[in-house]
């Protein structure tokens, strides 16, 4: 199987690179993975092939599966007008180079699977929110829809496509844990605000895990000649016949602030008693508060649906197999 992967090198490519890697020497199966990057120079391990964006595009290499990850993160910096700008270029500029890729080629890919975020659903609370749930719009929103609609265009190709909605995901390398960590550590660490909104996660273990079966159940299906939608609740609407499905990236056990911060805290045995106040997050991040302010309580109903079984159900479990 060969396996293209746009942001190949970033915190969640690598690990699925390394990962899928692992599982199909361990079975005899022929795997090669491509990263798709601008720096033709960019550090790889030796069993990665690398190709430019401009190679892309007149390119006459076939690839079975399509991850598209790309794209700048949404958590990283105060969202000033130019900071949103470059967080919508650096999804959508990758995303409209993989499509110009498969409406080229004679050979189209099996699947593309096409990043986004629970942050689509909107700030809702502790509402329940699952694959078939509305939104309520705001930027996190529009950003992730623009992203969708312009991936799903592929199917206009014949090219089914999975939309992978992540929560925050957790494991000591990086994201949001990995910037967590040393505050904690140094016994600084302590709740955002009131600590009662909801943080839906998933450990980076799992994130990989549901990738990889998601890929293997969409291509079983198209082999055993079945539509590769989960159930019909999960389906977008589209123009044609080709599937698209949606599928919520997070743990089956989500946690309130307020528990992260006090199973955390535990874990490392550190003391959690600072909080900071809703005030202050807005003073210091503006809008982007929201992201740690409003929370939201996304439940991954297609991946349970489908047969997926989480290795770390749990935060306590994904804190201690992580070896945080």
């Amino acid at each position: 199987m060969n396996i293209l992967i746009s942001g190949g090198s970033g915190f969640l490519g690598s690990a699925f690179s390394k990962e899928i890697t692992q599982r199909y020497q361990g079975m005899n199966k022929d795997l090669q993975i491509t990263w798709l990057t601008r720096d033709s120079r960019q550090a790889h391990p030796d069993n990665i092939d690398l190709m430019t964006y401009d190679k892309l595009a007149t390119s006459d290499k076939t690839f079975d599966v399509i991850l598209n990850l790309a794209g700048a993160g949404i958590a990283d910096k105060r969202w000033s007008d130019d900071r949103k700008e470059a967080l919508l270029a650096s999804r959508i500029k990758p995303t409209e180079s993989l499509l110009a890729y498969i409406a080229s080629t004679g050979h189209k890919p099996k699947l593309l699977i096409s990043g986004s975020a629970i942050g689509w659903y909107g700030t809702q609370g502790d509402k329940p929110l699952t694959e078939s749930s509305g939104f309520e719009t705001d930027f996190a929103h529009k950003l992730c829809d623009e992203w969708e609609k312009l991936a799903v265009r592929a199917t206009t190709y014949g090219v089914p496509v999975a939309i992978v909605r992540t929560g925050v995901v957790i494991h000591p390398d990086g994201g949001m844990l990995g910037k967590l960590l040393a505050p904690f550590k140094m016994g600084v660490g302590g709740q955002l605000a009131n600590g009662k909104q909801v943080m839906s996660w998933i450990s980076r273990e799992d994130w990989v895990g549901a990738a990889i079966f998601i890929i293997e159940q969409h291509l079983a299906n198209q082999t055993n000649n079945q539509q590769s939608v989960s159930n019909d609740d999960n389906a977008l609407e589209i123009d044609n016949n080709t599937p698209v499905t949606i599928y919520n990236l997070t743990a089956p056990n989500p946690v309130t602030n307020h528990t992260f911060t006090k199973t955390l805290g535990s874990h490392l045995h550190r003391p959690t008693f600072f909080t900071l106040p809703e005030a202050l997050l807005k003073l210091m991040f503006g809008e982007m508060s929201t992201l740690l302010i409003d929370g939201q309580k996304v439940l991954p109903q297609a991946l349970l649906d489908a047969g997926y079984e989480f290795k770390q159900p749990t935060l306590r479990q994904a804190l201690e197999e992580q070896k945080v």
